[in-house]
């Protein structure tokens, strides 16, 4: 019976949906989860979707539920994070202050300046964690699905002992797209990714009997041109020569080339994700409500809860394969030791990964396209300033990892950099305790 702590349980959406894929496999459905948040109102509706989750299906899982991240870490096998670092008033100064200086983004998370600032709150909780499963689990491995994924990433594994991999949707989320724009199904494609997160690069794209199905694509994206909605990332392929990950708004923050411009903005934006400045304030704001009610709903039996499809996050297949030695392939993020050659040793990558009962085994891919390698490269280099700040508290290294962000610098003068970054860093400081 393999007991997971749940960091971050009042994720209510997300937390339901890994937990029903974890129970949707025989091996794992007495699993015990140990639900843990801090905020007690949305911990306490996971807790109850999940009892009725268990009820529904007769299954013999356990739950429990505690504001003390120790207590539901205590004897753990795995972990899982999900933390939302400080709320959304943070968030939002993130999104909003960069604003005032020219610069758009449309989810600010990952890199650029919300996801630098993201990073200088959120790591050292995450190595306090870390730091707690190495006296109350130590053995247990953290699967976390927290951002900035690369950031957070590497300073846990440099900071601590704990088993971290990061985990993200991005590939095969993004292969599925790639299937579906040739009229193929996600089924009937194979393929080969590895870089960094949200920025990985489809080295291969295949069918499953082996066919190369990259001319088809060029084929058709020379016919019908980007899809709406994903304008940006199918016009940058053109231009680098591989597709990449991510969503295309999203994808457009860790680039200098079109958020400079209203007028390329304006052509290439769209709806959900597709380049609107806030778009994920607004994502957060739309969707909390209609979602919530669903989840009500599940809670009072009007509705079943949809259980036996899982969805397409890996957590329920890497434990799955931890438990039974049934082999499966991800693409996780680890740190690059020898992994890909051409980026540097030691930062952050997302490749290729096989899991058995013996551990996650990552898999050496060798250079990158040198085009591609290169811009990862850009992104890296504030990962390489951005991990010690948050370690040590380092206010100017910091502020040499937003003047170094591509984006940033394409906008800003380093002067105005310093007076976006001193304005936003006196409005979360509050959050940042370390410095």
């Amino acid at each position: 019976m393999p007991r997971i702590a749940m960091i971050g349980a009042g994720s209510i959406g997300f937390a339901q949906k890994l937990i029903s894929d974890i129970l949707s496999f025989e091996a794992l459905r007495d699993s015990h989860f140990a639900l843990m948040d801090i905020d007690e109102e949305r911990l306490d509706v996971t807790r109850q979707v999940t009892e009725r989750l268990i009820e529904q299906e007769s299954l013999p899982a356990s739950i429990s539920t505690t504001t003390d991240r120790r207590e539901a870490l205590d004897g753990a096998d795995y972990a899982i994070c999900m933390i939302l670092a400080n709320g959304i008033e943070p968030f939002e100064n993130e999104i909003n202050i960069p604003f005032k200086y020219g610069i758009t983004q449309p989810v600010g998370d990952t890199l650029c300046v919300g996801g630098i600032f993201r990073a200088l709150r959120t790591i050292p909780i995450l190595v306090d964690i870390c730091r707690d499963m190495e006296e109350m689990c130590p053995d247990a491995w953290m699967l976390n699905y927290t951002n900035p994924m690369p950031m957070v990433t590497w300073a846990c594994n440099v900071a601590t002992s704990t088993k971290f991999i990061g985990l993200c949707h991005g590939v095969q989320g993004t292969a599925g797209e790639m299937a579906r724009f040739i009229g193929r199904e996600p089924a009937e494609v194979r393929y080969w990714a590895a870089g960094i997160n949200h920025l990985a690069w489809f080295l291969r794209f295949e069918s499953t009997a082996g066919e190369d199905l990259y001319p088809q694509f060029w084929e058709t994206l020379a016919k019908k041109g980007p899809p709406e909605g994903d304008k940006y990332r199918f016009d940058f392929a053109r231009h680098i020569g591989y597709f990449m990950t991510e969503s295309s708004g999203h994808f457009s923050e860790y680039v200098p080339y079109y958020r400079t411009s209203e007028a390329a903005m304006a052509e290439m934006d769209g709806e959900g994700f597709a380049g609107k400045h806030g778009d994920i304030l607004e994502h957060y704001r739309a969707h909390w409500k209609p979602h919530a009610e669903k989840v009500f709903k599940y809670i009072q039996g009007e509705e079943p809860i949809p259980f036996g499809k899982r969805s397409a996050e890996y957590a329920s297949n890497i434990i799955n394969s931890l438990e039974t030695n049934e082999l499966f392939r991800l693409n996780g993020n680890v740190m690059n030791h020898g992994l890909i050659t051409n980026l540097p040793e030691g930062c952050c990558v997302e490749v290729p990964c096989f899991v058995d009962s013996l551990g996650i085994h990552p898999c050496t891919v060798g250079d990158l396209p040198p085009q591609c390698a290169a811009l990862d490269i850009t992104n890296i280099n504030v990962h390489t300033l951005a991990v010690p700040a948050a370690l040590e508290g380092d206010r100017e290294k910091a502020y040499h990892a937003v003047l170094l962000d591509p984006l940033t610098a394409a906008v800003l003068t380093p002067g105005e950099i310093r007076a976006m970054f001193d304005e936003l860093f006196e409005a979360n400081r509050q959050w940042m305790p370390e410095f």
